[in-house]
């Protein structure tokens, strides 16, 4: 490779080559002394040039090493669709996502591609190429394998200056010129001042926050045509954003959404397909019996039978679902199933009931107000409460958008550090005037500050307190159940109420009794207990109210 440090010179000088292959070197092999490298023959299109180059690369690992890397058919396809050119002569993509399993040849497309934008056919002078991961140790395999490849690739081993130490890579002369490469972590502090070319985001599904890909993605701008390509599994929640990515490429797929500039390759079993059937695992693994080794994934998917712990991480990382890593109280499609649209405008005057679930002073606070109708089932109308200040520290944390959320209209951010009740108290004083309010169950944390505002504001509202314990909890959460099941709760997707239900776990009493547990969850709950309480309250109207000392020996 070329000399390393200031004023860095090419080591090798490109040649005419001789007649015949020589210097001990196979007709497969990379020879040092091309002139005309298989790119740059006349006459190809824009995706032959990238083609040619990525299979003139050499392949550095595994069963396959020593021999050039060859295209298969669907890694053609992805290429096709990222890479074709619109009326212009530019491409329109500017975000790509490919999503299918793991082991399935990523790393190498990954490495070629970076490869092929820093100094090979798509190359720009003074380009910026980033590969940026989720910490310093993934960022760093791609880094590593770019470097593997040139190591074996004499004509663009002569044009690089390679700085290991920075993971850093430098375009010295030819197509590229100026050029560097940088491996990323997702310290996104420090990405602010980028403009990338190129940028490959690997694994964004194991993203813990979306800061890094949020300030690649916004720094494009200073580009003409620049490309932000993401390979990656599915994430486990519906809350990520590579989720997201998904969601919307499927909605560009299907017509839904008209964006040239977005292309989703995804690779990935259904959720009522046969996790066992090799059939399903061929859905999720394109390179399956290829270099993707079907005998592994037959041991991976027989281990999974037989321990239930294997399976969500089987479903998830082989087979490329959306799959929590813990037992959800409500099945996802079930949740889904109710996600019809709601009609707003049309609740004003209606009868409702609700559900309060204060929080602690920094924490999420839900205010869920259910709607019956003739057939049994309930619209739902929820609202949502959080501190405007370290909203962004909050979002991390949690790891969901909370701002993103506050922005579309589902959260409302309260100025200060800490939940004012005062906002809250209007918020349902408000709600009190525009419904026909029955009854707000409530949960008795922090409720005597909040009835304080009411009285107050003047507001004589229908509010019962609610007991959060197995004997009042158990009822709510079997009619919660009830309904999701019989796909007769419509919550339009709100995004925080699903945050809420992908979250809701339920513990028993030696009686059978259940009730959702806050301890035990593995995020906010406050939506779905709100929810519950809502439910209930219905069924509790003209019943006489229960002492709060009474009702809280009882529970």
């Amino acid at each position: 490779m070329g000399q390393r440090g200031k004023g860095a010179k090419p080591k090798l000088t490109v040649v005419d080559p001789p007649a015949q292959p020589s210097f001990g070197f196979a007709q497969n092999e990379v020879s040092p002394l091309r002139n005309t490298l298989p790119w740059e023959e006349p006459g190809l299109t824009r995706v032959e040039r990238i083609g040619a180059f990525l299979e003139d690369l050499p392949i550095t690992q595994g069963s396959l090493a020593g021999t050039k890397l060859k295209l298969r058919d669907w890694q053609w396809a992805f290429l096709e669709a990222v890479y074709a050119e619109g009326d212009t002569g530019q491409r329109p993509v500017r975000t790509a996502v490919l999503s299918m399993a793991r082991k399935n040849g990523k790393t190498q497309l990954v490495a070629g591609l970076g490869l092929c934008h820093l100094l090979g056919p798509e190359a720009e002078s003074r380009g910026e190429v980033y590969a940026a991961a989720n910490d310093k140790q993934q960022s760093g395999k791609t880094f590593m394998e770019m470097v593997a490849i040139l190591d074996e690739h004499p004509e663009l081993d002569a044009r690089v200056n390679v700085v290991k130490f920075s993971k850093r890579i430098e375009v010295l002369h030819g197509q590229g010129k100026g050029s560097i490469f940088q491996a990323l972590s997702a310290d996104a502090s420090t990405k602010q001042g980028l403009s990338p070319s190129f940028t490959i985001y690997d694994e964004l599904g194991t993203a813990p926050k979306r800061d890094l890909y949020e300030a690649l993605d916004t720094a494009m701008g200073a580009r003409d045509n620049p490309l932000l390509c993401v390979i990656s599994t599915q994430a486990a929640s519906d809350h990520a954003v590579m989720s997201e990515l998904v969601d919307y490429g499927h909605k560009v797929n299907s017509g839904e959404v008209t964006d040239p500039s977005f292309h989703l390759t995804f690779y990935g079993a259904n959720e009522d397909d046969d996790p066992w059937h090799p059939d399903t695992w061929a859905k999720a693994n394109p390179a399956l019996g290829d270099f993707r080794s079907l005998e592994d994934v037959e041991r991976q998917a027989a281990q999974a039978q037989r321990i239930p712990s294997k399976e969500q991480a089987f479903r998830n990382l082989i087979l490329n679902q959306r799959v929590d890593a813990h037992v959800r109280f409500l099945a996802k499609a079930e949740w889904d199933a109710n996600a019809g649209p709601v009609d707003y405008s049309a609740l004003s005057g209606r009868e409702c009931w609700g559900g309060l679930d204060l929080s602690q002073s920094r924490d999420l606070t839900a205010f869920v107000l259910v709607f019956p109708d003739d057939q049994g089932g309930f619209d739902v109308l929820p609202r949502f409460f959080l501190p405007e200040q370290g909203i962004r520290e909050k979002a991390e944390l949690d790891r969901v958008p909370y701002d993103l959320w506050a922005k579309q209209g589902f959260l409302t951010l309260i100025p200060g550090a800490v939940v004012d009740p005062t906002f809250v108290a209007e918020a349902i004083a408000e709600a009190s005037h525009e419904f026909k309010i029955q009854r707000i169950a409530y949960d008795r944390w922090r409720m005597e500050y909040l009835k304080r505002e009411f009285d107050r504001l003047g507001a004589d509202l229908p509010i019962e307190a609610f007991g959060q314990g197995f004997k009042e909890m158990g009822f709510a959460v079997d009619k919660l159940e009830r309904l999701v099941a019989e796909a007769k709760l419509r919550h339009a997707g709100n995004p925080i109420l699903t945050f809420c239900a992908a979250n809701a776990v339920i513990e028993m009493d030696p009686a059978g009794n259940r009730k959702l547990a806050k301890n035990k969850s593995s995020g906010r709950i406050d939506g779905m207990v709100a929810l519950a309480m809502a439910l209930a309250a219905v069924d509790r109207e003209g019943q006489d109210d229960v002492p709060a000392c009474i009702a809280a020996l009882m529970d």
